[in-house]
């Protein structure tokens, strides 16, 4: 059994510990917040504009290509995956569970390249020897649009270069706190949205939006801008989940050092227990063998 001062020792490094993983969980926190807040707040827009846009490619009669970003092409020879992960760990299995998914995605599709945003992604892809277009790392806390130009610049001279065929995104979609969702999503070609529900058509409510200009000019416009948003959304989804997963990870944390700290505690007691019950029985084994030396 182990000492009573190497015990003391334990107690004292894991409460140390704990101490650490407590102010963790409270940074993590309060930036878990704020970046659910930016998600949140611009989560319709981005979606919002997913719809309109997609509707606007598919306008009927119009019988050409639109614009280069909407180009399908007949042969899918190289496949372009942007992966967002984190540039530090102690964030539970978030890391893992989206580059789990990316090599997933790779494996059904070869010749995917990769665009990797953060450092995890890029090691492991290096380790793995997988083919790199560009990488991001030290991105801010907070990302802006700015942040995303770069990335959106690279992902859409691939596509319209030829070089990719199709460009998709591996992020983690934000549920809430105790929910992340990895998840990859096609940014090029950019696909017509579906059919309108049934209930629509049965109605005829079925509309034909007019623009002005023209869609083509609108869409060289937007398009480009609109490839940014879903990107940074991405992101913006990305940092908030990863937030999440180290504030709960380091809750966890700091919950097992607690425990800990309470069976080490209990063995403490029982090793001083054990060590003052041996020196009483010495002192009894003592006064009575002096007692029978002296009858």
């Amino acid at each position: 059994m182990a000492t009573t001062r190497a015990i003391l020792r334990r107690i004292k490094s894991v409460r140390n510990i704990s101490q650490v993983t407590r102010a963790m969980e409270m940074v993590a926190a309060s930036k878990m917040r704020r970046a659910q807040n930016a998600t949140l707040a611009s989560r319709a827009y981005a979606e919002k504009s997913w719809q309109v846009l997609t509707t606007l490619a598919a306008q009927p009669g119009s019988g050409k290509l639109l614009h280069p970003l909407l180009e399908e092409r007949a042969e899918i020879k190289q496949v372009a995956l942007v992966l967002i992960t984190g540039d530090r760990g102690l964030c539970g299995a978030y890391n893992v569970n989206v580059i789990r998914k990316g090599l997933e995605f790779m494996r059904q599709h070869q010749g995917t390249k990769l665009v990797t945003i953060g450092r995890r992604g890029r090691d492991i892809a290096n380790r793995l020897g997988k083919p790199i277009i560009a990488e991001f790392t030290g991105l801010s806390e907070r990302p802006t649009i700015l942040d995303v130009g770069p990335i959106a610049n690279i992902v859409i001279e691939e596509f319209t270069a030829g070089r990719a065929d199709q460009v998709y995104v591996a992020y983690t979609d934000f549920k809430n706190v105790l929910t992340q969702i990895p998840t990859i999503k096609q940014l090029l070609p950019i696909r017509p949205s579906g059919p309108p529900p049934e209930d629509v058509q049965a109605k005829g409510l079925e509309a034909v939006y007019l623009y002005e200009p023209d869609p083509e000019t609108i869409l060289a416009s937007v398009l480009p801008r609109f490839t940014e948003l879903q990107i940074y959304q991405a992101l913006l989804e990305s940092v908030a989940s990863e937030w999440a997963a180290r504030m709960v990870a380091m809750r966890s944390a700091t919950d097992n050092a607690q425990e800990l700290i309470q069976d080490l505690t209990l063995a403490m007691n029982k090793a001083r227990q054990a060590s003052i019950t041996k020196e009483m029985l010495d002192i009894a084994g003592g006064a009575e063998a002096q007692r029978k030396a002296q009858a």
